[in-house]
This record gives C-alpha cells, sequence and structure tokens, in this order.
C-alpha cells in the first residue's frame, strides 16, 4: 500500500498495532511491508449477524488510519492511498463460547486467511471498436436488450401518483404545456386531460404565469376555445375539469384535439416542432451515435459521476428521460449530461475556452468519446426548451418538500435574474427572471422568512415582494418608492412596511451573503455549461442541478461538523481521478482508496444508480482500487 505524495521514511517499528514501515527506494514514497490491526469487541456479547464482514470493513478502514498513523509526515490531508500489492488479511479468533466468537486473545480455533488481489489496470483506447474491446467474460454474454426507456406519460402519471402533478402544471409556461400535451394525446388522455385542463384556466383567467425561464406573463391564447369545448367548461368548478376534458378528449377528432394544443400564432414563441403523440409512451432507445460500449479510461476528475447518486435520490434522474423523450430528444441525453458535467469541472476561461482534460472528462461522463463540439450543445440548448421547466420543476418540488418553515430562504441576484436558495444547506430551488414568479416556490416552502443577499436585483424586486407580503431582510439599498422600512441595526437594514421580520436573523445574513456570492461566481461567471447559447435556459437549468448535487454531498458528509457549503464539495472532490470502465450492462467507475473514498462510502453516495439516461440504460457503479 503506497502514499506517493509522502516523504520518503525511513524503515522504523510500528506504532499502536503499525508496523514494518521501510524504505520503499521510490522518493516521496511510503511502502507499507506489515501492518497489524487488532479489533477489540467492547460490551455486548455478539460480533453482529456477519463477524467475517468485520474483515471488509478493516480494509476500507486501513487507508484512512494509516493517514493518520502517518500524519506527521504527510501534508495537508495527505495523499489517495492504493493498494497496489495482493493483500492477505489473517484473523485469529478467540476462544469459541456459547454466543460464538468471544473475541478472545487466546485459545481460539485455526487462523483464517483472507485474500485481496488488487484490480488489475487494463488500458484500452477510448475509440477502440466495440469487437474484441470488453473483458473475456463480456466476450461470452449476449448483448442486452435495448433499453425500454419511460416516455412522458409514466412521469406526469408518478407525479399524479404523488400527488404533484398540479403543482408541476402551474410552474410551466405555455410553451412546456403544450408540448407535452401534443406528446401526450391517444397515449396517456387522463394525463393529457390534466394538462388541457391547466391551459383552459389560463384561457379562462385571461393570461399565463410567467415562466422560470424568462417568459413574462402574457394575455392568453389568441385562438378562443371552440364552441363545444366552452359549453364543457362553463360554469365548471376548477376541481371537475380534468375529468370533463377527459371525456372530451375520449370523444373529441384526433385533429380537434391536435388543434388545441398547437400554439397559436406568435413570431416569439419558441420553435417547439413536436409530432402530435410521437414520444408520450415507452419506446426501445439505444445507444446514442457513437456512444461508448466498452473499454476504459482515465478522467482527472470523478466529480461529474458523484452528481449522479444525489440527483437520483429525489426522482431528478428519473425524470431526464422521460423528459425529453417528450419532445423527441431522448437520444441527446448525453448531451445534457455533458452540459452537467462542465459545471463541477475546470473554469472556463474568456468564458468560452475548455482546457482539454474537461472536455474529456465530460465526454467520460456523457458516454461519449470526445471532443464534444459545442455548436451541438448550442443546438441541443436551443431544442430542449420545452422540456428544461419540468426538470428544474421536479428539483424545485424535491426542495420544497423538505424545507422546514422556520429556516430563511436565500435571494440573490444572478444573470439577470434571481436565484432562490435553502439557506440551512445551500440547497438551490428556482432561477426566475422577475421576483412575482418566486411567490409560487415561497408558499410551497411554508412562506418563510426571506433574506435578500447583495447582488444585481431586477428593478421592483422589493416593490413585488413586500406588495405580496413576504417577510425580508435586506442590506441593499432600496429605489426611491419601494414600501419598505429601515431597520435600528448596527448597518443598514431594511424590511418590507407592515411586516415583522426576524430581526435575529440579522445578524446572519452577512454570512449568507458571501456564500451566495461565491456560489454564484464559481458555478455562474466562472463555469459555463453552453456557451455559445443564444438562451441561457439549459445553463440555467443544469447550475440548478450542479448545486443540488454538491449541496447534497456537503450536507450528508459534513452537516456535523462544519457548515454544509456546496463550494466545499467542488473543492474537496474535484482532482479525485477516477478510472472510468464502459460495458454493455454497466459504467465502473473506480475512485482511488483513500479518506476521500472512504467518506463517500460512509455516506452512501457511491451507491449504484441503476437506469442513467444518457447511458443507455446501464447502471452505473462506483468501486475503489
Amino acid at each position: 500500500m503506497s502514499a506517493p505524495t509522502a516523504p520518503t521514511a525511513d524503515g522504523t517499528d510500528g506504532i499502536g498495532g503499525l508496523g514494518g514501515l521501510g524504505d520503499s527506494g521510490e522518493p516521496g514514497e511510503i511502502t507499507v511491508h506489515r501492518c497489524t490491526v487488532t479489533v477489540v469487541r467492547c460490551g455486548g456479547w455478539s460480533w453482529g449477524p456477519e463477524p467475517r464482514g468485520l474483515v471488509r470493513h478493516v480494509v476500507d478502514a486501513l487507508p484512512e488510519l494509516l493517514a493518520e498513523h502517518f500524519a506527521e509526515r504527510l501534508a495537508a490531508d495527505g495523499p489517495d492511498m492504493e493498494i497496489t500489492e495482493p493483500l492477505t488479511v489473517t484473523v485469529r479468533p478467540g476462544r469459541t463460547g456459547r454466543y460464538g466468537w468471544s473475541g478472545g486473545a487466546s485459545g481460539g480455533g485455526p487462523p483464517v486467511e483472507v485474500h485481496f488481489a488488487p484490480v488489475a489496470m487494463v488500458e484500452v483506447p477510448g475509440d477502440a471498436p466495440a469487437e474484441g474491446g470488453g473483458s473475456f467474460e463480456e466476450s461470452f454474454a449476449a448483448a442486452p436488450d435495448p433499453w425500454t426507456a419511460p416516455g412522458a406519460a409514466a412521469l406526469f402519471a408518478e407525479l399524479a401518483e404523488r400527488g404533484e402533478l398540479d403543482a408541476l402544471l402551474a410552474l410551466l409556461p405555455d410553451a412546456s404545456v403544450r408540448a407535452y400535451l401534443l406528446a401526450l394525446l391517444g397515449v396517456d388522455d387522463t394525463a393529457a386531460a390534466r394538462l388541457l385542463a391547466e391551459l383552459v384556466r389560463r384561457v379562462l383567467a385571461g393570461s399565463s404565469p410567467a415562466g422560470p425561464h424568462g417568459d413574462a406573463a402574457r394575455p392568453g391564447p389568441a385562438e378562443p376555445l371552440p364552441e363545444r369545448l366552452r359549453a364543457v367548461v362553463a360554469g365548471a368548478d376548477a376541481a371537475d375539469l380534468p375529468r370533463l376534458l377527459a371525456d372530451f378528449l375520449a370523444s373529441a377528432d384526433r385533429a380537434e384535439a391536435v388543434r388545441l394544443a398547437r400554439p397559436p400564432a406568435d413570431p416569439h414563441a419558441p420553435n417547439t416542432d413536436q409530432r402530435p403523440g410521437a414520444a408520450g409512451g415507452s419506446a426501445a432507445v439505444g445507444m446514442a451515435a457513437g456512444a461508448r460500449t466498452t473499454g476504459e479510461v482515465q478522467v482527472w476528475s470523478a466529480l461529474p459521476f458523484l452528481l449522479a447518486g444525489p440527483l437520483a435520490r429525489i426522482g431528478y434522474l428519473d425524470a431526464i428521460g422521460p423528459a425529453l423523450a417528450g419532445v423527441e430528444l431522448a437520444q441527446d441525453a448525453p448531451l445534457f449530461a455533458a452540459a452537467l458535467a462542465y459545471k463541477v469541472l475546470g473554469e472556463t476561461a474568456r468564458g468560452w475556452r475548455r482546457a482539454e482534460r474537461d472536455g474529456e472528462a465530460a465526454a467520460a461522463f456523457a458516454g461519449l468519446p470526445p471532443p464534444l463540439a459545442e455548436e451541438r450543445l448550442a443546438d441541443f440548448a436551443r431544442r430542449a426548451g420545452p422540456a428544461l421547466p419540468v426538470l428544474d420543476g421536479v428539483l424545485a418540488l424535491a426542495v420544497c418538500r423538505g424545507h422546514d418553515p422556520a429556516d430563511p430562504l436565500l435571494l440573490t441576484g444572478a444573470d439577470d435574474g434571481l436565484l432562490l436558495i435553502d439557506a440551512h444547506g445551500m440547497f438551490p430551488i428556482a432561477w426566475t427572471p422577475e421576483a412575482t414568479a418566486l411567490l409560487s416556490y415561497w408558499h410551497s416552502c411554508g412562506r418563510p422568512p426571506v433574506l435578500l443577499c447583495d447582488g444585481p436585483l431586477p428593478p421592483g424586486t422589493l416593490r413585488e415582494l413586500a406588495s405580496a407580503g413576504v417577510p425580508f431582510l435586506t442590506a441593499v439599498r432600496p429605489l426611491r418608492g419601494d414600501p419598505v422600512a429601515r431597520l435600528p441595526w448596527r448597518t443598514p437594514l431594511w424590511a418590507a412596511e407592515g411586516t415583522a421580520p426576524d430581526i435575529r436573523l440579522a445578524a446572519e445574513l452577512p454570512a449568507h451573503t458571501q456564500r451566495c456570492t461565491a456560489l454564484v461566481t464559481a458555478l455562474v461567471t466562472e463555469r459555463r455549461a453552453v456557451p455559445l447559447a443564444r438562451d441561457g435556459a439549459l445553463e440555467r437549468t443544469v447550475t440548478l442541478a450542479a448545486a443540488l448535487g454538491l449541496s447534497t454531498i456537503a450536507w450528508t458528509l459534513w452537516r456535523d461538523r462544519e457548515t454544509p457549503d456546496p463550494l466545499s464539495a467542488l473543492a474537496r472532490f474535484a482532482d479525485l481521478a477516477a478510472t472510468v470502465r464502459y460495458e454493455r450492462a454497466a459504467v465502473r467507475v473506480r475512485v482511488p482508496m483513500g479518506r476521500r473514498h472512504a467518506d463517500l462510502q460512509r455516506g452512501g453516495l457511491l451507491a449504484d444508480v441503476p437506469d442513467v439516461a444518457w447511458l443507455g440504460g446501464r447502471t452505473l457503479t462506483f468501486s475503489a482500487g
């Protein structure tokens, strides 16, 4: 077992059960030739249901134990440890008594040896052909059946079962509702009726809500409802609309139903260019063109892969495939993955230039060979517009569902919009162009107090929040006419007139402001996922997803010892290298053994992630070696 960046050590005797340190002969290395670890049971009478499982726990703990033992010789947190030679663990059980292993030092049975062999490193060119590029065992395995990708109908059915479909639809702009209505017609008329009911409500209300990606509130569709449909909804209660419209769709002519879903003539509306009903159901989806199916590649950062587990926990990962399938972009899911990876890799120089190693790592995460053309990402960003609010809504609902109303929300200006963040953990919620679009998220979080941090706020932000009754505190100087009152505090501080904000939060405002500023600088200013895109929708979507993944990692690992911050995860895991191996049924990520691997393992952040959409339904697995 070697520590490649430590100073060279002379042979010494071990201390505290660790012994046999010898000179490896290589400058800058410490090689452990013999290591003895004694496991002592304190209290109780049992070693647990699997006593031999202790061996695996001991082996996993060895790198951290060794790092602590050699702390004086290692700089900072020390290097990642790597098992380079075959390892033999000898277990000498104590005397066997009435209750099994007693843990005594003598009188036990014969020693038991458990052998661990390091995983062999096989270098395979990334562009190697599929034939003959896999392992010996894979050569005998039959090719897996094409993965059945769930369609948009499956996603909306799951949201309806959880009681969150109406909340999600209320967050979507007209373009998204219409695009998925077209996809669901003839596939799932029940879900299609729910989407049609949302459009009808907006027509009856006379306007549509401001979309989360910048489309402002505007009058309803120019084309009035058909006479027969107006007769159906006349005088109907809002709760009865889905049932009435489901009956209407069942009896309506196909062309008539499609006309309802078609957007009115609007030169400013995004071009969805959807074929009705073509992508609403499940479909067998193979690998994307040029996808890696065999081979092995080294990447300088495994951090993009570490985002998959946290995003899978909240259902975000499962929503990517159906959301893209609903707008006929399921085969382009790897491009979404590449944009997500760029958010946690190196900084983009001059706002658009990337390091070669970042392109290779993003391509590896997406399951594609490098290089990735920036024009492909920009074109995908243009076509994926209607699907992105769905993903943003799934993320927002998950964070709002877990928010404690006693904790404040943070609001800061970012890229000509407003970024809403859960202060307790720095979990992002939404990114909207104006304050009124944030009110639904505020209500979903339980109407907590809001801290406005320094940043370029859109004009009218304070006025809109105050008129909505949002209790806020801010050090941002108000504009003339803003309905705010100055509070008695050691620094200038304002709140909405007529509200009673919690003044205790004033002491926390500077620290929250500093964290918000650092987050926006790192993930918005310094790292651009799609610098050539004309619209910033995809940029905002992957920023929210990356920030949520980083926040979850930080919260899981360090909430008990420090204030969780997503930038801590970015800094500490950015240079965690990995070996990525592509197989027919899985993509295996192998990271070096060490303190970071041990922390991730204990936090459950290295669990398998099945059915990854951009990997053709393959399972993403993690190991050490």
